[in-house]
């Protein structure tokens, strides 16, 4: 594990800037990963890309991103063993949007089953709603430490076709059409259905309260 250390602090900028978390975002392919970059910067971190496991396994804090189609995503995780190493990270890891969705059991998009970290299943909006959802919602029924601060009811951005179930792991809710789940968290692993990154100030306190997780 010291030679794991060792070259974590040699061959990767991880990120540590005056003592901040070094955070690693999982690059399989997932896009728009840039807009997670410049909000963790505004925080004083570089989040690194890398698909390297030995830099994901040194990283003080993980972010397992999402945009794209669940099928493709989890074909890709598979193809580069992600998909095993995952699931065995010790750190907190935060799943944004498609990212929180294939740490679910299973998704009916693709008919594509998940990491299984989250013990719910992920289902798609009737047709009784306008799909995908997409602009600012709220989130309420709070829980966890990664919404510090943050008021019930506040605005996030969210775009999406797909929806968790509740479950026991529900920290954060959410309606539209249906009351969903918008958060969950188990052990060290948290998702957000919506985009922290691309919700404003609020958005900002929850990636600052995940660094300080």
């Amino acid at each position: 594990m010291s030679e794991l250390k060792n070259m974590s602090k040699s061959s990767s900028p991880l990120g540590k800037l005056d003592g901040a978390s070094s955070v690693v975002i999982i690059n399989y392919g997932a896009g728009n990963i840039k807009s997670i970059q410049f909000a963790f910067k505004r925080l004083g971190v570089d989040a690194v890309l890398s698909d390297n496991p030995e830099e994901i396994m040194a990283a003080d804090k993980i972010i397992f991103p999402g945009v794209g189609e669940a099928s493709s995503a989890m074909k890709m995780l598979r193809e580069s063993g992600l998909d095993k190493l995952i699931p065995t990270l010790k750190q907190p890891v935060l799943g944004i949007c498609l990212g929180m969705q294939l740490l679910c059991k299973s998704t009916e998009e693709g008919n594509t089953k998940g990491l299984g970290i989250f013990q719910t299943d992920v289902k798609r909006f009737s047709d009784e709603v306008k799909v995908p959802q997409m602009g600012w919602n709220v989130i309420k029924d709070l829980k966890s430490d990664l919404f510090k601060g943050i008021k019930e009811n506040e605005y996030m951005y969210l775009i999406h076709s797909y929806y968790a179930e509740h479950c026991k792991e529900t920290i954060a809710k959410t309606d539209y059409g249906i009351n969903y789940a918008s958060a969950l968290q188990h052990e060290n692993f948290y998702g957000v259905q919506f985009h922290p990154e691309k919700s404003g100030v609020e958005g900002e306190k929850i990636l600052k309260n995940f660094l300080a997780l």
